[in-house]
């Protein structure tokens, strides 16, 4: 089966530090795959490395079998890649529907379609109810929820989920975990950076572990947490699945 998403030997150099050293691994459509590690790992390097945000030191990023190499994020995000950020800053003068149609615009300037798109999006997080209330008046769970519902607006292949369950309360988290395997079902891949390894380890079927800006681990959940290198460098020895 061809991998949605290839990376191969990503590697991005800071001055002085590495953030990510010649990290592989590729995603099939339709599946969870979660990304995981102490903080400073160089997860959301990663990320942004996918997205377009930053560009390689080294290796190559292969959408669909096409190199995006050099593509600016708007590019990115209009051949099908999509991501929210860990700090979410909704637009605070437009309403909850009007923020989910920005995301639509990526691909069209026809306001219906860009309105019914949104409203769409609004619906598979659980948010049509709330279309036209002030962004203000959101709980942070509803925040979470609208930042992913611009970025499905994108009508994206692959959804980059930066931390999206931080800050919930168990409830809450359960939440979002029924709206992920609703649109893994739908079809959608997703890659998420995820702290919780009790989310992990239910919504994920693959797991790549990060450490110092390398990969030190990838398979199934249950294989990654029995990882000896990813006891001792993140979960503890301690850690029981």
């Amino acid at each position: 089966m061809t991998a949605l998403l290839e990376v191969k030997n990503l590697t991005k150099a800071f001055v002085g530090l590495v953030a990510v050293n010649d990290v592989s691994f590729s995603l099939q459509a339709g599946r969870i795959t979660a990304l995981i590690g102490p903080n400073g790992a160089g997860k959301t390097t990663c990320f942004n490395l996918v997205a377009g945000a930053l560009r390689p030191t080294a290796g190559q990023v292969l959408f669909e079998g096409c190199l995006l190499e050099r593509e600016p994020p708007e590019a990115v995000c209009r051949m099908g890649i999509a991501r929210t950020f860990q700090i979410v800053r909704p637009m605070k003068d437009m309403s909850v529907l009007e923020n989910a149609m920005v995301g639509a615009f990526s691909w069209t300037t026809n306001v219906k379609e860009a309105r019914d798109k949104a409203y769409e999006s609004l619906e598979n997080v659980g948010l049509a109810g709330k279309a036209n209330a002030r962004t203000d008046q959101l709980t942070l769970p509803d925040r979470k929820m609208l930042e992913m519902a611009k970025a499905l607006s994108t009508r994206p292949k692959l959804l980059l989920l930066d931390e999206v369950m931080a800050g919930l309360r168990p409830t809450e988290a359960a939440g979002v975990v029924g709206v992920l395997h609703r649109l893994a079902e739908s079809g959608l891949t997703i890659l998420l950076v995820e702290h919780v390894m009790r989310i992990v380890m239910e919504v994920a079927s693959t797991v790549v572990v990060l450490h110092h800006g390398a990969k030190i681990a990838e398979g199934k959940p249950s294989e990654v947490v029995a990882d000896p290198a990813v006891l001792e460098s993140y979960l503890g020895a301690g850690f029981h699945a």
